[in-house]
């Protein structure tokens, strides 16, 4: 079979590929950035046993490759009684480790709000929780859209990953068409097409993002 044709007859499979692909990218993204954002505030608390949790988490989760994270939850956690299904294990396992990096990004963006900020809010008689929800954190998601922009094109392709342990993701679909059809090079290269083009289109919704979030002389 000509590999054009091959390709075009295997688009429908790999399309359904790329959707669970932007499920678990989302799905991950979203408790991903809901961990970061608790660990971000532990690690600026004035508790050294929070700063010392959120210090020793994000050291191991980005020190250790998200492969080795794979296995450790889905193939690892069965020894000590903690079996779970190839999806959701590969969900908690990209939420555990894109919260590392996202909650270094929300930490970072935080302390970049100038203090005045705080001291303001506080003159108007707000407590530091509601200074961090209405007047902080808005400024602090603003500068972290970049960075978390980032990490969901990253998170996109590291999708591939939980191909390991069975999760039909594009990777896994792919690789399933191939042992059907013994041609892998005309269907890793339309695979490497597809992430090309999520991660180029997220990188226009970035761009479009800043600007919009931009202050007032800074496009």
């Amino acid at each position: 079979m000509p590999a054009l044709q091959l390709v075009i007859d295997s688009l429908p499979v790999l399309l359904q590929g790329t959707l669970l692909t932007i499920k678990f990218a989302l799905w991950s993204m979203l408790f991903g950035l809901v961990l970061g954002s608790v660990v971000a505030l532990m690690g600026i608390s004035h508790s050294r046993a929070l700063k010392a949790v959120a210090r020793t988490y994000v050291s191991i989760m980005r020190g250790t490759p998200l492969l080795v994270q794979i296995f450790v939850v889905y193939y690892g956690l069965p020894g000590v009684g903690i079996a779970l299904e190839p999806t959701p294990a590969g969900v908690l396992t990209l939420s555990l480790n894109v919260g590392a990096y996202l909650s270094e990004s929300m930490r970072g963006a935080i302390l970049g709000v100038a203090r005045g900020q705080w001291l303001a809010a506080y003159s108007l008689g707000l407590t530091p929780a509601q200074a961090l929800r209405y007047v902080v954190g808005p400024q602090a998601l603003r500068l972290a859209v970049p960075s978390l922009s980032n990490s969901l094109i990253s998170l996109i392709k590291d999708t591939s990953l939980v191909s390991v342990i069975t999760v039909t993701e594009l990777l896994r679909t792919a690789q399933e068409v191939i042992a059907a059809t013994y041609q892998p090079l005309p269907l890793y290269l339309a695979v490497a097409a597809i992430y090309w083009v999520l991660s180029t289109g997220l990188s226009g919704l970035q761009h479009m993002l800043e600007r919009r979030l931009s202050l007032p002389g800074r496009h």
